[in-house]
């Protein structure tokens, strides 16, 4: 695929079924999943300094995407996370952290710096000192991109109910490490 892609804000709540059909073939969601994940993310998107940002192709196809938001408590992901992250003396990274909820690249483009444009972007919007996260707990392509921008392990083998594979937390220090300062859209170790 030699399309150019341009990263900008994106409207996840008018383009969530787009988003979700990106989802799916670069995280492997059933229907039944997708079909879940829609009501989260327009939720999500109502919340408090919730903002999203999408790469698009020439002709406005949206080929990979990334949301997040203030960290909040209250929300359903840290009170999962939390117990993890006080095991490890971690639980202060809930608070002042911006976190992103998801971050997915077509597989046909990625490899191409998508997904750390997509990352560095929102994270460089955020007022908060630092940024969590969480991605399956294993050696992948996508943990290699966060480690590459400054993210470090603050909690593993973190369970979430509907998950049949464990998670990792990591949080990294804003503004993002490494590959960000290198010129966007370039090549890049991950999506």
């Amino acid at each position: 695929m030699d399309d150019v892609v341009v990263v900008g804000p994106l409207d996840l709540a008018a383009r969530v079924d787009e988003a979700l059909a990106v989802q799916a073939v670069a995280f492997g969601l059933s229907e039944g999943e997708v079909a879940v994940r829609r009501h989260i993310v327009v939720r999500h998107m109502a919340c408090r300094g919730a903002r999203a940002y999408g790469a698009t192709t020439p002709e406005g196809r949206l080929v990979g995407f990334v949301y997040g938001m203030p960290n909040d408590r209250a929300h359903w992901w840290s009170t999962v996370v939390q117990p993890y992250l006080v095991r490890e003396g971690n639980d202060g990274w809930l608070d002042d952290s911006f976190v992103i909820t998801e971050l997915h690249v077509h597989p046909a483009h990625q490899g191409r710096g998508i997904g750390t444009e997509l990352i560095t972007t929102i994270t460089d919007t955020a007022d908060e000192p630092r940024s969590i996260l969480s991605a399956i707990d294993t050696d992948s392509p996508a943990r290699r991109l966060y480690r590459t921008l400054g993210y470090v392990d603050l909690a593993s083998r973190v369970r979430f109910p509907s998950a049949s594979r464990p998670y990792a937390v990591m949080g990294a220090p804003l503004p993002l490490a490494g590959p960000a300062a290198e010129p966007r859209n370039g090549a890049d170790r991950a999506n």
